[in-house]
């Protein structure tokens, strides 16, 4: 008989599992309640879009644009793509349901999968997940920067996330005044020591010479530090808003540094750029990005409108928080009911729906098993009680329930029970 071939999952896309799930449900809960306290809503845009959306919002020339999408034809011959990530997906919500007339700013949070084809390594797959938040509308307030940053910094606070590093700079904004006479000046630098850069150093030159900044690559690093630095270079305006934004920042105590080389490549971003490390992750360490992009919306084809955001890396958020010994242990059970005996059975469904109801995890087995395998069961389960349900305990109304731990037992009548669990889990 031929073998029949074994299928698995995808190179760069991988199942999570219990109990690594519950790790990932409780970032994603506390994500959602720091999130409301500072007035943002969930958005959940479509996994595809037009591929132009991206097209236009990430570049042409990107190398997710021109490499890394997973792009399809539809029948109607339209070009379609899984989204590489979400902020363009928002600028279009916002455009497309006339959230500009809604009271400004809109604050919108989104977390969920993002895909693109590019080289697997630790903590970063094909298939990941990103939660992320962006402010559309209103003013470009110092205030509004600050408080976008202290919003990740207070999430991240919530976990417990060890080594957490807020790196922050100023591009300035495009114009012949600000960015793009730094522009010229850094391209200049660049010619004079072009020999000396690597390929994608000097393809950028022509292309993206911010992108230069960016590099890892070890022979270039002394180059890049000798050339001007933006901070020097931006106008009045841009240096006066960083200048306040550093100092909303130590009004809410959130700790940063300046990093000049910290950049982003496309026109429509401006002013304020972050980035945040964890410890845990090698050089691959940012989890989070984010910066001011008051250009996007319009050039999506909306009005003008100021806008800035983040986006949390969750793949590399969750490794960090499990190599710094903060993963998720075993779920576990709350009461395994250990029945024997059909009449006992019947009590026990009605248990099991009543401590279900009243919010604890319970486990019935469907079949009678005799004493020592139901508490092995249990065991296994890592139940923190086994209720123990025989023709005597119904016939008494007494239950008898034995704390694993350390195998004490108790008689309690039906209400009894419940109210001395419900204690314990309040008090636990």
């Amino acid at each position: 008989m031929a073998n029949k071939s074994k299928f698995q999952t995808i190179k760069g896309t991988r199942d999570l599992l219990p109990p690594e799930t519950a790790l990932w449900n409780h970032v994603e809960d506390i994500a959602r309640q720091v999130f409301a306290t500072f007035g943002f809503d969930e958005i959940r845009p479509p996994v595809f879009e037009p591929t132009e959306l991206f097209a236009r919002s990430i570049g042409l020339d990107t190398d997710v644009v021109s490499k890394e999408m997973y792009s399809f034809e539809d029948r109607d011959d339209t070009s379609i793509s899984l989204r590489p990530e979400a902020t363009a997906s928002v600028c279009r919500a916002y455009i497309e349901h006339g959230m500009q007339q809604l009271p400004q700013p809109v604050k919108l949070y989104y977390m969920g999968p993002m895909f693109r084809r590019e080289r697997p390594q630790k903590g970063r797959y094909r298939q990941f997940y990103q939660i992320g938040a962006e402010v559309l509308g209103g003013s470009d307030a110092p205030a509004s920067d600050a408080e976008v940053i202290e919003t990740v910094m207070t999430f991240f606070d919530r976990l417990g996330l060890t080594g957490v590093e807020l790196e922050i700079n100023s591009i300035g904004h495009n114009s012949d005044e600000c960015r793009r006479n730094y522009v010229e000046k850094l391209k200049a630098a660049l010619e004079n020591v072009k020999d000396q850069l690597g390929a994608d150093s000097q393809r950028r030159i022509e292309t993206n010479p911010l992108r230069v900044l960016d590099s890892k690559l070890e022979h270039e690093q002394a180059i890049i530090a000798t050339l001007p630095r933006i901070a020097d270079h931006i106008c009045a305006d841009c240096a006066a808003h960083y200048s306040a934004v550093k100092r909303q920042l130590e009004m809410r105590g959130v700790f940063f540094k300046e990093n000049w080389r910290l950049v982003r490549g496309l026109d429509y971003y401006m002013r304020t750029t972050f980035e945040i490390t964890a410890k845990g992750l090698g050089s691959q360490n940012a989890i989070c990005g984010g910066g001011r992009y008051d250009g996007l919306v319009e050039l999506l084809g909306g009005v003008p409108t100021k806008g800035i955001g983040f986006a949390i890396g969750e793949d590399r958020l969750i490794l960090s928080l499990e190599e710094s010994g903060k993963g998720a242990a075993s779920q576990g059970r709350d009461v395994y009911i250990a029945w024997m005996g059909e009449r006992a059975y019947a009590t026990a469904v009605r248990a099991a729906k009543d401590l279900r109801n009243a919010g604890f995890s319970v486990e019935l087995p469907p079949t009678e098993l005799k004493f020592g395998k139901a508490l092995e069961r249990a065991d296994k389960l890592g139940s923190r009680y086994a209720l123990i349900l025989g023709d005597n305990e119904v016939s008494e109304g007494s239950w008898t329930l034995k704390t694993l731990a350390d195998g004490t037992q108790q008689k309690f009548t039906e209400p009894e029970l419940l109210e001395y669990l419900k204690q314990r889990k309040s008090g636990s």
